[in-house]
């Protein structure tokens, strides 16, 4: 498989093992990412064909750093790796240009197969996907317009993650100022100021773990 990949999952273990078994299988990776904010900057560096990106991880997530990697990078197609079968999550995946999913409870095969079918041209959606996009379909269900741009999504992760604004400032290469307005258009956007119910509306919509 002539495909050149970069991995992001926040669990070294994992990252390791899907090395093993996908460049067992011909697929040359150029990095690996612990970080959604690291993915992005390999994916700049290196203009892979594919990004294989876990759902949840620290700093920017696997939805968040796709559309990063799609405007960084046009011709790198993403496949998202997630724990979940929330369809909230994959038809948003889907909008924003995410090309495979596939769920961690299958096999390598499934990651094989995702990536022979993106590389094609093609959309690769696991069973559990596949059913949740399809009863989505049939109950004509859509996800409601995100309030928050992507920036204060962004930011809104950094703060449940427990970052100070100094520290997301830095992050962002941004202002303290700047990141302080950010806060502040999300607790006015969310109608939330304290900063326990931020964290738990940025677990509640896959911005952070618990």
């Amino acid at each position: 498989m002539n495909v050149r990949a970069v991995i992001a999952d926040d669990h070294t273990i994992v990252r390791q093992g899907l090395r093993v078994i996908l460049e067992g299988q011909g697929v040359r990776i150029l990095g690996e990412a612990g970080d959604g904010l690291e993915a992005v900057r390999l994916v700049r560096q290196h203009e892979p064909d594919i990004a294989l990106l876990d759902l949840v991880m620290p700093l920017l997530n696997g939805l968040d750093a796709a559309r990063e990697i799609h405007q960084a990078s046009p011709k790198t197609k993403t496949i998202l790796l997630t724990t979940v079968a929330d369809e909230a999550h994959f038809l948003e995946a889907l909008r924003v240009g995410v090309r495979g999913c596939v769920q961690k409870t299958e096999g390598a095969d499934a990651i094989f197969q995702a990536i022979q079918t993106v590389m094609k041209g093609g959309t690769h959606l696991g069973p559990d996907v596949s059913r949740a996009v399809v009863d989505a379909y049939r109950s004509k269900s859509d996800l409601p317009p995100d309030p928050l741009t992507p920036r204060e999504r962004q930011v809104l992760q950094l703060i449940a993650e427990g970052k100070s604004t100094r520290a997301i400032a830095e992050l962002l290469c941004i202002g303290i100022k700047t990141a302080e307005s950010h806060r502040a258009h999300i607790s006015q956007k969310l109608g939330i100021k304290e900063t326990a119910l931020l964290v738990r509306y940025a677990i509640q919509h896959g911005l952070s773990k618990l």
